[in-house]
């Protein structure tokens, strides 16, 4: 995980299968915005999406987060990292 983390924070910026988040929003905001990484990355050929909590979007700088994915649905489905 902490390999990973440090490829997608070298990246310049966001981009449609990539997005950093500070601390979660909405059951809503979350379901739609796994399901846009996730159509996007597989349109884009990339094996993976990743929306990963807990860096600032403009600097890529890890703040922590907050956020516990398992405390949290979309529907009746569980969250999980």
């Amino acid at each position: 995980m902490k390999d990973i983390l440090k490829r997608l924070i070298a990246l310049p910026a966001e981009s449609e299968w990539v997005e950093f988040k500070h601390n979660f929003h909405s059951a809503e905001e979350i379901g739609e915005r796994i399901s846009a990484i996730s159509n996007s990355a597989a349109l884009l050929a990339k094996p993976f999406g990743y929306l990963v909590f807990g860096v600032k979007d403009e600097t890529h700088e890890i703040i922590g987060t907050i956020f516990k994915a398992k405390l949290h649905k979309v529907g009746n489905e569980e969250l999980e990292l």
